[in-house]
């Protein structure tokens, strides 16, 4: 069980740390609305660090369905943990968001806007376009999961040192990609805090926008899978 507490316990820190940043700039009466799109992405790389960091030794702070699905497929992880990762994931993002709604009740209540709420939960594309927004969650997880996978590479990687590359990792993509449809690029971190949305009383909260789910699932899985064959396919020496 310990590495589904793990998966679980740093899944929620994620989504706390990251729903929480978006919270934090974008809803009215906070103390850093308007802070803009550096301060997110640095703070979703932080989100994932620091978690990691806690949880790396316990369960491999994999805290995303679609990285969890690669290790399997490519032989890393057993395929008999996997539905318990997957639950501990999407059940740790769910409560982090409804805690990120507990914390900021009051700014969600002041508030207008139905989008800029929906946005503290989950992702959306700038530019609505299924077919390439499907292809940037895809490019965006294979970037992703390919730049973990070959973490190894850079040679003997001090204790630790390898987390920080983590960080780099989402805020590289964040930085580059992000614009275009939010970078999910984990499936849990936006279905489950999608679901809290969906189900908590948010004042004027609006539709949960369903219909782009699929992108959010489907891309990261096929980006991740494509990622782990490919680096595990290539001969290193």
């Amino acid at each position: 069980m310990l590495v589904y507490i793990a998966e679980f316990l740093g899944t929620m820190i994620l989504i706390l740390l990251g729903d929480g940043v978006v919270a934090n700039v974008t809803l009215n009466k906070t103390g850093m609305k308007g802070a803009g799109s550096i301060q997110i992405t640095l703070a979703w790389g932080l989100a994932v660090m620091i978690p990691a960091c806690i949880f790396g030794a316990a369960s491999g702070a994999h805290f995303n369905p679609a990285l969890t699905i690669a290790l399997a497929v490519d032989g890393s992880l057993s395929w008999s943990l996997v539905p318990g990762y997957m639950i501990a994931q999407f059940s740790g993002a769910f409560l982090g968001a409804c805690l990120v709604y507990v914390l900021f009740k009051d700014q969600f209540d002041a508030t207008d806007s139905s989008a800029t709420k929906l946005g503290v939960f989950s992702t959306g594309p700038s530019v609505p376009s299924m077919g390439r927004n499907m292809l940037s969650e895809i490019i965006g997880t294979f970037v992703l999961v390919f730049a973990i996978k070959g973490i190894g590479q850079v040679g003997a990687v001090p204790p630790g040192v390898d987390k920080f590359l983590v960080f780099g990792i989402i805020v590289s993509i964040g930085m580059s990609l992000g614009g275009l449809t939010g970078y999910a690029i984990n499936p849990a971190r936006d279905l489950g805090p999608r679901i809290a949305h969906a189900v908590l009383p948010i004042k004027g909260k609006g539709a949960s926008n369903w219909g782009y789910a699929p992108v959010v699932i489907v891309g990261p899985v096929v980006g991740a899978v494509a990622g782990a064959l490919l680096y595990s396919a290539i001969p290193w020496a």
